[in-house]
């Protein structure tokens, strides 16, 4: 471990508006994931596995489900005379102007919380990212380069990288050419939005250029023309989950005889107390006649049907007769007798009625007409505290938005790419 720790900053502030309906109610690193975690529960626990003792958290987008779950920071031991986590808002006035900017701006706007805390080098990490990374070592790799930046980064496949910043680098790991977001990449080596900075550099580098607001697209590339900034290599697993595609692939990832996600393993740990204490849940119960292949079940579940291929979160209730396959399940669904969940994400507190279809038809790839960007895959989005009327069919790649009811539903049938 490093003789002095750096200051961490966690970036939680952004809308996430391609998870869609996921986002409405909450921030985008409040999202549950995996059953019992949330996002931002994966930065957190590298933090505390690191022995880092104070993170700030930039929140803005819906942050009070954020807040509740950081709370005081106790659940990854970051509470004590020197030790903490403390949420920091925008210092918003009567402008939308206010607000952060970009992920600079953000840093800007909390410079007073930097000085406050001294220490020879900040540490920028997202909190909307599925990873497990030794931090330390990271930290250790920016003291021996002497570097006045370093960017964690990762070989990422080709048809993905006009979604990050990409660098070509020299023998020593120097970063010497910077594209963001390039249409035409010249390197497979791609930004995780991770980074260490010494803390004089930053301070003075946001001062100084008080127009540049985003560090992908005005930091970086000015620092890389003068200054030492150099490429961490990362090897291990780590996803964005920004997408409703990425979000579901990271799911299917903790399945299987070798899954690739390992929360449990990894040292991740949740906030059990925030939202649905697990000490308020029954075992899981399989009822007779009920099958589960391939799938994590979280406590409090309910299974007298059928689940392959799919994730459970605490409380979920499938019926006698029902399917559920390759789908994500939220806190407390609840899946009549007789209904098929195929390929979904169900938010909380969904009851889908006796004998209707959740994703039904050969058509996946004909896209949501609303958000062509967001659903095109086949997935279908059910969100928070939404009923299914009973018999009803609902196709591929649609949404129905939060808290609809059966006098909600045009018909007995919505088609693949409708929104309801």
């Amino acid at each position: 471990m490093s003789d002095t720790m750096p200051l961490v900053l966690l970036l939680a502030g952004g809308v996430g508006s391609r998870l869609n309906v996921l986002v409405q109610t909450r921030a985008k690193p409040a999202v549950p994931f995996a059953g019992l975690y949330r996002i931002i529960d994966f930065s957190m626990s590298n933090i505390m596995s690191a022995g880092f003792p104070t993170v700030g958290v930039l929140t803005q987008y819906k942050p009070l489900s954020l807040m509740r779950h950081i709370g005081t920071g106790e659940a990854w031991d970051l509470t004590g005379r020197r030790r903490g986590a403390k949420i920091l808002p925008p210092r918003t006035g009567s402008r939308d102007s206010d607000w952060y900017k970009g992920t600079a701006d953000a840093v800007r706007q909390n410079m007073d919380f930097i000085r406050s805390h001294p220490t020879k080098e900040i540490m920028l990490l997202s909190g909307d990212h599925i990873y497990r990374m030794d931090l330390n070592d990271m930290l250790d790799f920016h003291r021996r380069k002497q570097a006045d930046v370093t960017i964690g980064m990762m070989i990422a496949p080709r048809e993905l990288l006009h979604m990050f910043g990409t660098a070509i680098t020299d023998g020593e790991g120097k970063i010497v050419e910077w594209e963001e977001k390039p249409k035409k990449p010249r390197s497979d080596l791609a930004s995780m939005g991770i980074y260490v900075f010494d803390t004089e550099y930053l301070l003075e580098v946001l001062t100084k250029n008080r127009e540049e607001v985003d560090f992908g697209h005005h930091i970086i590339p000015r620092a890389i023309e003068k200054d030492r900034v150099f490429a961490y290599p990362f090897q291990g697993y780590w996803r964005d989950v920004g997408t409703i595609q990425a979000y579901w692939e990271a799911h299917m990832d903790l399945l299987g005889d070798e899954p690739v996600i390992s929360p449990e393993a990894w040292g991740i740990r949740p906030n059990v107390e925030a939202s649905s204490p697990l000490a308020d849940r029954c075992p899981v119960r399989f009822q007779a006649g009920s099958r589960v292949e391939n799938s994590m079940i979280a406590a409090g579940c309910i299974i007298e049907g059928e689940v392959v291929r799919s994730v459970l979160s605490p409380g979920v209730r499938i019926g006698p007769g029902a399917k559920v396959k390759d789908a994500i399940l939220f806190d407390d669904c609840i899946v009549e007798e007789g209904a098929v969940v195929d390929l979904a994400i169900l938010d909380k507190r969904v009851r889908v009625g006796r004998g209707a279809v959740v994703g039904r038809g050969e058509d996946k790839k004909t896209p949501n007409r609303e958000f062509p960007k967001h659903l095109y895959t086949g997935i279908t989005l059910i969100g928070k505290g939404s009923v299914i009327p009973a018999q009803t069919i609902i196709g591929r790649n649609c949404v129905v938005n939060p808290y609809r009811q059966p006098a909600d539903f045009p018909g007995q049938e919505i088609g693949t790419g409708e929104t309801v």
